[in-house]
């Protein structure tokens, strides 16, 4: 490429980059590790419609957001975030619904040696297809295995790998053998831009029962400490009320003060067997009304086709 032409295609660049910058206020900050040039294709035609993509040198994408930043100062705040490999989808559409569509573009991957191994990687128990003479090799791993039929067995489950460790040669060696590819990749979502914030793309799973479970257990927090400090607070002073009610019925209860909210507890109080016998009768009564509207209804269905038979 001749220097006319990279300049023109530098210019192009930063045209495009502050285009998109400009047209939308929502922004995944996406690393693009092991991503093939096959998935870039899929992902950039599933995102028509949706938003745009848009990758390019660490040193190019900082230069165009830093013009952009001189009308949106906002925008300065995707400067820290670029790093290493990543990558920009832009869209002005819901953001979950985006998450989501990002995430259906990941594809299974083989452990290649040398690779970061991103999740915990389990080799099930399972009848392989593999012969006898192999067994050395799954007895250095430390797997256990029988012999059946011919073949080769794992007999339990082995915890090849864990998240964070390298992939060794033996360990690549075996999943290509069991035919199994444990890791998936696609654009991982490392932060999500939103009109001037930054946040964890975890924000997106809160849905408004957790916003309503959180507000009701600080409030919870506020009426506790309020009522130990004895400081009034509209979370506590309900509380505060009903427990100076409960002293009020305290009092009544073994005083001659009168009130009608008190008049039932000291009827209680003053013959407690008087509330156990009603109790099961009024029970009865509630079973037997059902009941004997039943019967009444189909003794009035009986008569109501006698007249109509001899009437």
């Amino acid at each position: 490429m001749v220097k006319g032409d990279r300049q023109a295609w530098k210019a192009a660049y930063f045209e495009k980059a502050k285009n998109l910058l400009t047209q939308y206020e929502k922004v995944f900050i996406c690393d693009a590790d092991n991503v093939t040039s096959k998935q870039f294709q899929e992902i950039r035609c599933g995102m028509r419609g949706h938003g745009d993509i848009l990758m390019g040198k660490n040193t190019m994408m900082k230069k165009a957001i830093k013009e952009c930043a001189a009308s949106n100062p906002a925008l300065e705040k995707l400067i820290p975030l670029i790093r290493q490999n990543i990558g920009f989808v832009l869209t002005n559409g819901d953001l979950k619904e985006i998450r989501d569509l990002i995430q259906t573009y990941k594809v299974p991957a083989a452990a290649r040696t040398g690779a970061i191994s991103p999740v915990d990687v389990m080799v099930p128990a399972q009848a392989t297809s593999l012969g006898p003479e192999k067994t050395s090799f799954f007895q250095a791993l430390s797997i256990p295995t029988k012999i059946t039929r011919g073949m080769i067995e794992i007999t339990s489950n082995v915890n090849l790998l864990t998240a964070g460790s390298k992939v060794g040669q033996s360990e690549s060696t075996l999943l290509g053998m069991l035919n199994i590819k444990p890791f998936e990749y696609g654009f991982d979502i490392l932060n999500v831009y939103d009109s001037g914030s930054v946040f964890s793309p975890a924000i997106l799973d809160i849905t408004a029962e957790d916003l309503r479970a959180r507000f009701c257990a600080g409030v919870a927090n506020v009426a506790a400490v309020s009522l130990n400090i004895g400081y009034p607070t509209v979370a506590s002073v309900p509380h505060s009320i009903a427990n100076g009610f409960k002293n009020l019925m305290a009092v009544a209860a073994v005083t001659d003060i009168e009130f009608p909210e008190v008049e039932r507890l000291k009827a209680y109080l003053a013959d407690p067997s008087a509330f156990a016998v009603a109790a099961p009768v009024a029970a009865a009564a509630e079973e037997a009304a059902p009941a004997a509207a039943a019967v009444e209804e189909e003794s009035e269905s009986d008569d109501d086709m006698g007249f109509d038979m001899f009437g």
